[in-house]
Formats: structure tokens, C-alpha cells, sequence
């Protein structure tokens, strides 16, 4: 036999008992009247009946007060629940027993509201909450962040009148929200975002996009790499095959130094290969944000003397090269990063400097910046290059480059690690007065 309900019953018993104290009351005070009415008459019988309602009604309205009073106290003062006779006691507890349930029904509801308002604010995605007429019921931080929004200001706005793409204004009034849309948008920096809606009720819709910009980004770069992987490779591995070829067909006829010299420069365009391999698998790290090392006091003064030793020995006393290193404190990076840059500025004045020129390599500290420079007197570079420079395989002359053994990527290496170690490239130079290249660090990278 089923059974009733525990809720159900304690609502049931205090209107049982209701009813029955009602019922009882009203007959014993219709018995008191009929029975005065008897001794002294219907005119008395009357006055006490009407002495007893009335004396109850004030009892149930005093008690009605209470009630107002208790249910109106701020739950935070926390009132003491009023007490009374027979039935009013029941009232008064069941209605404290419902309070208590919608009041901790409250707590679990703010509770799990919290609890999504802060999962929404750590996705990364954006999350939005569109009424039916598009304006904005509510919007996470990565939404705000993607689309220029502040949710305060413009909570109830359309989103139309704040994001004026057109493909997003199209999709968004069309309803038809089967495949997400991709568009590109400037606010408050230019990024790629896909979004999704999805429509959860008669008059709301859920919106989530995600920002793409940096995915894209890494595409390209692949897609440049491979391309320009193709163009650079081509070139000396056409020579390679050329002078193979020649030896090949030729090996019956041709004397020993013909053959070492075609396989000498064969050699030199495979050294060419691999330094051009080496240098894009470094400058690749770089771009698409290696993982960053922990930093650790690096020696410079060190390094900047065995850059200067690599430099002499590139140069096979062509040219006279000095270095001024006054700074001995450490820095704080990454040793192989900083050897990579500074060897490629010094190794690129040797390559483009003319026999007999003068290169100087310095060290020094000049107020809040520490600095590494690499002058030359060498051939020098227009105005015009000079913005360019850092642009993989960027040349200023590709013909002198390729001689000379440069991969067209040093410069794009040097200036990722300055950015990596919060530095900065300066470049001046004047065609036929040589260059002046400076790597800039703060000096408060310095370890004392």
C-alpha cells in the first residue's frame, strides 16, 4: 500500500488539527450562547456570542501580526520564531519549516550559480547569452576580451549595435545555426574567431566562440616554411647534383684535382643545406613559441670572448677585430640563445665587411640598458633595407648573400631571442660607412 509522502503529511496534519480546533471552538461557543440564552434570555445569548467572536478574532489578528512581523524581520537578524496557543503554534512552525527549505533551496541555487559563473570565467573559450531580440543577458571574460565587450556596460544592448561585422550580423539574424561561422574581427585587435550558437529555449541562445588568430598564425608560418624551404634548397641542391653529374659522367677523363674541386663545392652547398636546416629548425622554435627555459645567470663577458674567437677564425686575419667588454656581471637567459644571437651579428660583420676592414665587438653598460654591439666599416646598408632586415630570408643583396654563405635567417634568430630576453635590435648603418648593430637588454637583467 503506498504511502504518503513525508512533506505531504506535514502540511496535512497541522490543517487536520486546523479544521477540528476551528470546528471545536465554534461549537462551544455556540453551546455557551444557546445555554446563557436559556437563563437569561436570547438578548444576553446574542452579546456573548458575539463577546466570544470577538475575543477570538482579536486572538487570530494578534496572532496574524506576529506572523507579518516574523515573515518581514531581514533573514540576517535571524528572529525568534513567535509562540502561541493551539493551532497558531502549527501555523507558525510549518510556516518556519517551509522558510527554512526555501531558504536553503536558495543557498544550494546561489551556490551552484557561483560555481558556474566561475567555470565560465576559466573556459577558454567566450561564452555569451543572447535574449531572442540579441542583446546581451551575460558574458564571460574571454567574450568580453574577444569581442570588445565590458558586461556591465553593456549588458541589455544589442550585440549587433557593438559587433558590426556583416558575416556575424548575417548569421547571427538568419536562425540557421547548423555550421559555425568563422570571421575575422578588429576589436579590440584584429583575430579570428569561430562561433558557434546554440538555442536552448523559446527566447535564449547560447553563443561560444573561439579564438583561432594564433592557430592561423602557426599555418601560415608552416606553410611559409615549407615554401621557403623549397626556393632556398633548390638552388644548392641543383649545383650538388650538377657537379656529381660532371664527376659521374666524367670520372674516366677527368684529373684527380677536377674531381676534388667539383667535390669540394659540392661539399660547400651541402654545408649550405645543412646550416640552412639548422637555422629554420631554430628560427621555427623561436616563432612558434618554444616552451621557455628557466633562467639562469649567464656569463657574457665569456660568451662575448668566444664569439670574438669564432669571428677571427671566420675571418682568417682578413680583418682586424677588437673587444671592449667592461660589464662582468651576469645576465639573466638562456647561454645557447645569447651565443646564437650575438655569434650571428658578429659572424655577419665578417661576411660583409671587406678585407682589411675594421670590426669592433663591445660589451658595456650605458645607464638603465646593458648593450651588445657589433660596428663595421664595411659596405653599409640603405635606409630602405633596414626596416626589413629581420624578415626570414630577407637580402639585401641575394647574390653577395649566397656567396658569402648566409641562409637569409640570422637577423629573424637574433631578433626572436632579444624579444625572448625582453631585449631590443637597433640597426644603423650608411652604404659605403659600415653598421652598427646593438642588442639592447634591461639592466635590471643584470645579477648583481
Amino acid at each position: 500500500m503506498p504511502t504518503q509522502p513525508a512533506e505531504t503529511l506535514t502540511v496535512i496534519r497541522p490543517i487536520s488539527y486546523i479544521r477540528v480546533a476551528v470546528i471545536t471552538a465554534l461549537s462551544i461557543f455556540v453551546t455557551v450562547a444557546v445555554g446563557v440564552g436559556v437563563f437569561f434570555g436570547r438578548e444576553a445569548g446574542l452579546l456573548t456570542f458575539s463577546l466570544a467572536m470577538l475575543v477570538a478574532g482579536a486572538y487570530h489578528i494578534n496572532n496574524l501580526f506576529k506572523l507579518v512581523r516574523w515573515m518581514r524581520t531581514p533573514s540576517e537578524e535571524s528572529a525568534p520564531l513567535p509562540r502561541a496557543l493551539g493551532m497558531w503554534d502549527y501555523v507558525f512552525a510549518d510556516v518556519n519549516r517551509r522558510s527554512q527549505r526555501a531558504f536553503h533551496k536558495q543557498e544550494r541555487l546561489s551556490a551552484a550559480l557561483e560555481r558556474f559563473r566561475e567555470a565560465s570565467q576559466a573556459m577558454p573559450h567566450g561564452l555569451m547569452f543572447l535574449s531572442s531580440a540579441n542583446t546581451i543577458d551575460w558574458v564571460n571574460h574571454q567574450g568580453e576580451q574577444q569581442f570588445g565587450l565590458d558586461r556591465v556596460r553593456d549588458q541589455g544592448t544589442p550585440v549587433t549595435n557593438i559587433v558590426r561585422q556583416p558575416d556575424f550580423v548575417r548569421y547571427l539574424k538568419s536562425g540557421d545555426y547548423s555550421a559555425p561561422l568563422t570571421f575575422t574581427i578588429g576589436r579590440p585587435v584584429l583575430r579570428t574567431l569561430v562561433v558557434t550558437i546554440v538555442p536552448f529555449s523559446e527566447d535564449m541562445r547560447l553563443l561560444l566562440s573561439e579564438d583561432i588568430t594564433q592557430g592561423q598564425r602557426v599555418e601560415a608560418m608552416r606553410r611559409d616554411f615549407v615554401a621557403n624551404v623549397s626556393h632556398e634548397m633548390r638552388t644548392p641542391l641543383t649545383v650538388v647534383s650538377g657537379f656529381l653529374e660532371t664527376v659521374i659522367d666524367g670520372l674516366d677523363d677527368l684529373a684527380k684535382e677536377d674531381i676534388r674541386h667539383y667535390l669540394g663545392l659540392a661539399s660547400e652547398q651541402a654545408g649550405r643545406m645543412q646550416q640552412l636546416i639548422q637555422d629554420l629548425l631554430t628560427l621555427s622554435a623561436l616563432e612558434t613559441g618554444a616552451p621557455m627555459w628557466q633562467e639562469e645567470p649567464v656569463d657574457v663577458a665569456k660568451l662575448v670572448h668566444d664569439v670574438e674567437r669564432e669571428a677571427i677564425v671566420v675571418s682568417g686575419g682578413r680583418h682586424r677585430i677588437e673587444l671592449d667588454c667592461s660589464v662582468s656581471a651576469p645576465l639573466l637567459g638562456n647561454a645557447k640563445e645569447l651565443h646564437s644571437a650575438f655569434a650571428n651579428l658578429a659572424i655577419n660583420a665578417v661576411r660583409y665587411t671587406p678585407e682589411g676592414g675594421h670590426i669592433r665587438i663591445s660589451w658595456r653598460q650605458r645607464g638603465t640598458v646593458v648593450e651588445y654591439t657589433v660596428e663595421d666599416d664595411g659596405i653599409g646598408i640603405a635606409a630602405d633595407h633596414i626596416p626589413r632586415l629581420t624578415e626570414r630570408f630577407y637580402r639585401v643583396d641575394r647574390g653577395r648573400s649566397r656567396e658569402t654563405g648566409g641562409t637569409g635567417l640570422g637577423l629573424a634568430i637574433v631578433k626572436h631571442v632579444l624579444s625572448r630576453h625582453q631585449g631590443d635590435l637597433l640597426i644603423d648603418s650608411e652604404p659605403g660607412r659600415g653598421s652598427r648593430f646593438t642588442a639592447c637588454f634591461p639592466a635590471r637583467r643584470l645579477v648583481s
